[in-house]
């Protein structure tokens, strides 16, 4: 049995575990007796279960393509396939929208983006269950798929680092040089579930002791370590755990900013050290400046209105900053119930650019997090002072290589490609979003929550929130597109035209 599970391709093995975790939300359903929900989930995933069973069956002694090409065609499958398959419990439990928005919802969920079509009242229990349970699946996918898809095949940001150049072997996969992919995927699901695992169930028990509700402390955990942002209350500020909540959550969210918070599988050598990790720095420093600057700004506006002594005020609006910069940084996307005070503190009128910038920049590479990633950012940071340099010193010769060892030294020039696809891509998806009828700020919201992962911009970035089920059709597909693209990045997309992996 043991063989035969892993002689399935890739896809199938991830619609074999769909079917498996459609049981959870069909026994919270029961336990609810909410039997037509129970059933709707039961029976979807039954049909799921046979239905794969019979297609290992038939193709088990046919041999299979295992390239790494043919592992990341197997993950494009699962962000557009899959859904489809989540997307009909949820379908017929709801009984009140059309199946492309249930598709739509799904796929926001299982890509990490958290945009929702539903007000939150408008979903029972185990519709929101769900949602953050195909999130957290889709994020730790993307925690395995980092190390056994996207790292061998210089992806996902891999490609800036100096195991993308010949030789480089200080950013190698650990322990995993020479194994075929699905090894690879085996020995990295092994290592990180437990991992994945402990930390959601340890941020589950933290908000439950904090006094949350078990259904908004679980969603809230699941949401924080895959970076979905997706609450059944509409965001953490809803939530019965007030400031404490809020503490533990950012906390958690650090572990989006570099992958060596939490593994070193894909970095061996002196550079797995977090104290000197170029992502992890740059993001703290991200996370002080930005509401340090704000900070300034808000108590130049408290001092006109005479309020300079309201320390608790200060200190209120200090601590929104920081945790909704955070938060979009790491593209999870809660907005903290402060945030409101910091906007206010001296009136400024449009923080939704600001939020849109940390979101487009994203977290760590290999993390779940969207965005450029900060890797990449660091590289150019590294290009643009040499280059400074330069002006001073014409003679003078280096590299980014000196400063840092795990970026390439062509590492800039590839982040800088992959910056101009990323602008590509956004210029794109918004322009054919205005071709469907959306406003032009709104469609430039649309497009960087979507290509950075991070849905909830869409409730905050504007004055008025964008509604998503009140999008045509055609917008809708388009946006579900973007997130898919947003999710695997548009240097894997073009990976997947290569002529080796057709091939065979």
């Amino acid at each position: 049995m043991a063989n035969s599970l892993r002689n399935l391709p890739f896809f199938l093995k991830l619609v074999l575990l769909t079917g498996l975790w459609m049981m959870v939300p069909a026994a919270h359903a029961l336990v609810r007796e909410a039997f037509h929900e129970a059933r709707s989930f039961f029976y979807a995933g039954l049909l799921t279960l046979v239905f794969t069973s019979l297609v290992g069956i038939a193709i088990a002694n046919r041999p299979h393509n295992r390239s790494g090409l043919q592992q990341l065609a197997g993950l494009l499958g699962a962000f557009t396939v899959l859904p489809l398959i989540m997307a009909v419990p949820f379908h017929e439990a709801l009984r009140t929208t059309t199946f492309l928005n249930a598709y739509l919802e799904m796929v926001s969920s299982f890509t990490t983006t958290g945009a929702t079509l539903f007000p939150p009242e408008r979903l029972s229990e185990t519709l929101h269950l769900w949602r953050a349970l195909v999130g957290w699946m889709g994020g730790l996918l993307m925690w395995i798929a980092a190390a056994a898809i996207l790292a061998p095949l210089n992806l996902g940001g891999f490609e800036v680092t100096a195991s993308a150049e010949p030789g480089g072997g200080e950013a190698r996969v650990a322990s995993m040089a020479g194994a075929d992919p699905v090894t690879r995927v085996l020995r990295t699901s092994w290592r990180l579930i437990p991992v994945y695992g402990g930390l959601t169930l340890a941020l589950w028990v933290c908000l439950l002791v904090a006094g949350e509700a078990p259904l908004a402390a679980f969603c809230h955990a699941a949401s924080t370590l895959a970076t979905s942002g997706i609450s059944p209350v509409g965001g953490v500020q809803n939530g019965a755990s007030g400031l404490v909540g809020e503490a533990l959550i950012f906390l958690f969210m650090l572990f989006a900013l570099s992958r060596l918070t939490f593994s070193n599988d894909t970095v061996t050598g002196a550079s797995a050290d977090l104290k000197h990790d170029p992502e992890f720095r740059l993001g703290l420093l991200l996370v002080v400046a930005v509401p340090g600057f704000l900070f300034l700004r808000h108590w130049a506006g408290a001092y006109d209105v005479n309020d300079v002594n309201d320390i608790f005020a200060a200190l209120n609006a200090a601590w929104g900053s920081m945790f909704t910069v955070l938060s979009f940084l790491s593209t999870t996307g809660f907005a903290s119930a402060n945030w409101a005070n910091a906007q206010s503190w001296s009136g400024l009128e449009s923080p939704g650019i600001i939020l849109l910038g940390l979101a487009m920049i994203g977290g760590g590479v290999a993390t779940t997090a969207g965005g450029v990633k900060l890797l990449r950012v660091f590289a150019l940071y590294l290009n643009g002072r040499r280059e400074i340099e330069r002006l001073v010193h014409p003679s003078s010769v280096g590299n980014a290589r000196a400063i840092s060892r795990r970026i390439r030294r062509q590492g800039a020039f590839v982040a800088w490609v992959f910056f101009m696809l990323f602008a590509l891509s956004f210029a794109a998806i918004t322009v054919i979003l205005g071709g469907f009828g959306v406003r032009l700020d709104a469609a430039m919201v649309l497009a960087t929550s979507a290509l950075s992962t991070t849905g909830p911009l869409i409730a905050v970035a504007l004055e008025t929130p964008i509604s998503l089920v009140e999008l045509n059709s055609g917008a809708k597909l388009v946006y579900g597109a973007a997130m898919v693209v947003g999710r695997l990045e548009t240097l894997a997309i073009i990976a997947l035209l290569s002529p080796n992996l057709w091939r065979n």
